[in-house]
C-alpha cells in the first residue's frame, strides 16, 4: 500500500462513502444522509484514499468543545494497513487545533480490533449501552481526552 494521506471529504464524495459504509455495516448509511453530514459546519469528515480510490473514512460531529465519532469505515480489502489509525490521528490533530477537548464514540464490545485502535489513542471506557446494536450487541462508550493524546496515537500520560 502506498501512503494514505487523509483529506477532507466533500459532498461529491458521498456516493463513494456510502459504498464504503455498505461494505462495513449491516445497516449502511446512504449517500443522501452522508451529504447532510458532509455539508454541515459541525462535521469533520476525512477520507483516506489508496491509489486514488476511497479506502476508508471517518465522520465526526462537533458540539462546543466536544466531538463524537459518528462512523469509521474501512474497505474490508484495505483493513489491517493502518488506514483507520491514519484517519483517527489526522482527525485528532484537527480537533485539537479547533480547541476540542474530548472525543466520544460507541463501539461494539466484541470488536477487539476497534477497541485496540481507540485504546491506542488513550480511549477509556466511560459507559455502556446494552443491546445497542440490531443484533443485540452491547456498545462500550469510550472517551479520548485530546489534551492527553499525541497526534501520532500514543497517549502522553
Amino acid at each position: 500500500m502506498g501512503a494514505v494521506a487523509p483529506r477532507r471529504a466533500l459532498v461529491d464524495d458521498a456516493d463513494a462513502l456510502a459504498g464504503l459504509h455498505a461494505t462495513s455495516f449491516p445497516a449502511p448509511w446512504d449517500a443522501d444522509l452522508l451529504k447532510v453530514f458532509l455539508a454541515a459546519p459541525d462535521s469533520l469528515c476525512l477520507i483516506g484514499e489508496e491509489n486514488g480510490v476511497a479506502a476508508g473514512f471517518l465522520l465526526i460531529r462537533i458540539a462546543a468543545d466536544e466531538s463524537e465519532i459518528m462512523t469509521l469505515a474501512v474497505d474490508p480489502l484495505a483493513r489491517r494497513k493502518g488506514i483507520a489509525r491514519v484517519l483517527l490521528a489526522a482527525a485528532i490533530a484537527g480537533l485539537k487545533e479547533r480547541g476540542i477537548k474530548h472525543l466520544f464514540l460507541e463501539v461494539d464490545e466484541e470488536n477487539t480490533a476497534a477497541l485496540a485502535l481507540y485504546r491506542g489513542f488513550g480511549a477509556e471506557t466511560v459507559g455502556r449501552r446494552a443491546a445497542y446494536y440490531a443484533d443485540g450487541g452491547n456498545a462500550a462508550i469510550l472517551s479520548i481526552a485530546l489534551a492527553d493524546c499525541l497526534a501520532e496515537g500514543e497517549p502522553s500520560r
